[in-house]
C-alpha cells in the first residue's frame, strides 16, 4: 500500500490546479460535477462514483451517489454492490484507520477470486466496467460521527477489460486526498452555511469568532459600534440565536476560520 511516489511535477500541477480552481456549480450533496469529470480526464477509467450519508438531525442518514458520467444498468442487482459483498476491500479504510490511502480490488483479490464475489457475479459483472476498481476516502470534518458512519464520502473509480489502475494512477490519488479531501469540506461549508449572510456580515463574524469586541471590529471594518451592534442584531435574527457564542457555532459549524 506504500509504494513509492512515481508522480511527475506537470500531474501534480494539473491536478492541484483541478482542486483550486473557483466552481460554482455546486451540487447538494459532494463535489462540483466538473472537478469529477476533470479528474477522470487524469486517471483514465469508464466511471466515478463518489458516494456518502448525509447526517440531518433527529432523522436517519440519507445516503447520496454522484457518477461520472451517469450510469442507467436497468435489471443489475444493486442490493449485490453493498460493501459487505465484498468486505476485504470495502472495509479497509474503517479497519485499518488508513483513510488516505488509494486502494485497489487487486491490492486484495486475485481475478479468480474478484470474479467469485456476490458483488461482481451479481452486479458489477453486467456492467462491463468494473473488470478494476481504484478507492479513496474523504473523511470531511462536518458529520457529528466519525468515517464511515456521518459526514464523509468515499470515491470508488471503476475501469472495465485491459490494463489495471496503475502505480502513477494510486499516486495521484493518494498525493491529492487532503486537498479532494479540503474541497469536500468546503463544499460542505458552503452548503451549510445558514440564512445568506452579508460579505460584511461574514467579515464581523469572523472577527467576533476571533474574540474581538464591538469596538475593535468597529475600528477595523471603519464603522461605528452601533452600526456593529446593528449588524448583530440582524445576524441573531438570520441565524435564530440570542448570543455571540451561539451565532459563532451556528455560522461556522466545521469550526471558525483561523485568523
Amino acid at each position: 500500500m506504500t509504494a513509492p511516489v512515481t508522480v511527475s511535477e506537470k500531474d501534480l500541477r494539473t491536478l492541484l490546479g483541478i482542486v483550486q480552481d473557483t466552481r460554482d456549480d455546486f451540487p447538494d450533496s459532494g463535489l462540483p460535477l466538473s472537478l469529477l469529470t476533470e479528474l477522470t480526464d487524469q486517471i483514465r477509467c469508464d466511471n466515478l462514483s463518489l458516494m456518502g450519508a448525509e447526517y440531518v438531525v433527529a432523522r436517519p442518514a440519507e445516503s447520496w451517489m454522484q457518477e461520472v458520467p451517469p450510469l442507467d444498468l436497468p435489471g443489475i442487482d444493486e442490493s449485490a454492490t453493498e460493501w459487505w459483498n465484498w468486505i476485504e476491500f470495502t472495509s479497509y479504510p474503517s479497519c485499518s484507520g488508513d483513510l488516505r490511502s488509494a486502494t485497489k480490488v487487486s491490492d486484495f483479490y486475485s481475478a479468480r477470486q474478484w470474479h467469485s464475489t456476490v458483488a461482481y457475479t451479481d452486479a458489477f459483472r453486467h456492467t462491463g466496467i468494473a473488470e478494476h476498481v481504484l478507492q479513496l476516502c474523504l473523511p470531511g470534518q462536518l458529520g457529528p460521527a466519525a468515517w464511515p458512519f456521518c459526514g464523509g464520502a468515499k470515491m470508488l473509480i471503476f475501469r472495465g477489460p485491459g490494463p489495471d489502475f496503475s502505480e502513477r494512477d494510486r499516486d495521484l490519488l493518494a498525493l491529492l486526498q487532503p486537498h479532494l479531501d479540503q474541497a469536500y469540506i468546503d463544499a460542505e461549508r458552503r452548503r451549510c452555511w445558514p440564512p445568506p449572510l452579508t460579505l460584511r456580515q461574514q467579515e464581523l463574524m469572523r472577527l467576533i469568532a476571533a474574540g474581538h469586541t464591538n469596538a475593535k471590529i468597529a475600528r477595523q471594518l471603519g464603522i461605528t459600534e452601533g452600526t456593529v451592534r446593528s449588524h448583530l442584531e440582524d445576524i441573531y435574527a438570520r441565524l435564530q440565536v440570542s448570543n455571540r457564542a451561539a451565532a459563532v457555532a451556528r455560522a461556522f459549524p466545521a469550526g471558525a476560520p483561523v485568523q
